[in-house]
């Protein structure tokens, strides 16, 4: 199913660029580019090296929210944007007016436009997060020679996703960081099982390859991962300090500086589960409404203004639980260190 039993996760938001991928590639990794939040032509260009490269890719895509927002989410969404204010002012910059529009292309992660190019100009694989894409869009996919993966976090979201009829599932913990994939309600926290054994219970549940992600910081735990029933293991925080990733320099030191001490889930910048390291604004932040991908472009400026002042408190430090075994340096490196070991 996959040409290398390592995988480079897709971070949107500028951390996976093209060079990134295409090094992972070059070391051995499976190299999937990130779709997210990317307009077709820029999904179009940021393609086009891998596409030159001959070799194995995958691309991922969100799926776009498929209902308006309820009211009541709409009035708490209005009320996070007072509360974004003083924290707008202290950095200069502003925040957007609402509400955004359902039809706005933003809102919808340019879906339609991304799925045509696609359909138009197959890549290998692709894989969705966020939802389900539906069993005709599989279809589509699969017809014109992509491979198909769904992201999911439990066992009863892999039995809907084989539904569709997808070629492969990744199989996310909560440990991941970044956004939380699950669109469907389960509890977290105390119980809740490791990576392996969310793995093992899956792989009982389902006859689909399988791509074990979250919290893989190191060997070990990939192997592990594989002995319990995964195909390849997917790598994120592992590869975010590398030379190659795309992620600001302010967010490479902070997966270094001992002043973060731990990880939590917050809706603080997307309006969707997403782990990052606590600082001031998750801290400050904790009832962010379930609004995505509004709060997303409510936050859009003020991360940027952070950004651009060097203060990561307000800035949305993705990392897994495993974030600090990360490393610096090459990225091939890094990914030469899992293969020799598995």
């Amino acid at each position: 199913m996959f040409a290398s039993p390592v995988i480079a996760a897709p971070m949107a938001g500028g951390t996976t660029t093209a060079t990134f991928a295409l090094a992972t590639q070059r070391a051995g990794a499976l190299a999937f580019a990130a779709g997210g939040y990317k307009s077709a032509a820029a999904l179009a260009e940021h393609l086009a090296p891998l596409r030159s490269a001959g070799t194995d890719f995958g691309v991922n895509l969100f799926l776009p929210p498929r209902e308006p927002l309820d009211p009541g989410t709409a009035d708490a969404l209005e009320r996070y944007r007072s509360e974004l204010l003083p924290e707008a002012a202290r950095l200069g910059a502003s925040v957007p007016d609402l509400p955004f529009s359902s039809d706005d292309p933003r809102v919808q992660d340019y879906w339609a436009e991304k799925l045509d190019l696609l359909l138009k100009d197959p890549v290998p694989l692709v894989s969705f997060t966020f939802g389900l894409a539906p069993a005709a869009i599989v279809a589509d996919l699969q017809r014109v020679g992509s491979r198909v993966l769904a992201s999911v976090t439990s066992v009863a979201e892999a039995l809907a996703a084989e539904e569709t009829g997808v070629d492969a599932l990744v199989v996310q913990h909560s440990n991941a960081g970044g956004h939380c994939a699950s669109f469907l309600p389960q509890p977290r926290g105390a119980g809740e099982p490791s990576i392996v054994e969310l793995i093992a219970a899956v792989r009982a549940a389902v006859g689909l390859p399988l791509v074990a992600a979250g919290g893989i910081g190191d060997a070990a735990t990939a192997k592990a991962a594989l002995t319990a029933g995964a195909v390849a293991v997917q790598l994120g925080t592992a590869l975010l300090r590398t030379d190659e990733s795309g992620a600001r320099a302010l967010h490479k030191a902070a997966l270094a500086d001992p002043k973060y001490t731990t990880t939590a889930l917050t809706r603080a910048f997307t309006g969707r589960p997403a782990r990052a390291l606590v600082n001031d604004f998750v801290r400050s932040h904790a009832n962010a409404p379930d609004a995505y991908p509004e709060v997303h472009l409510l936050t859009g400026p003020l991360r940027a203004a952070a950004a651009d002042a060097g203060d990561p408190e307000a800035l949305n430090l993705w990392a897994g639980t495993a974030w600090q075994k990360s490393q610096d340096g090459p990225v091939g490196t890094v990914i030469a260190g899992f293969l020799d070991e598995l």
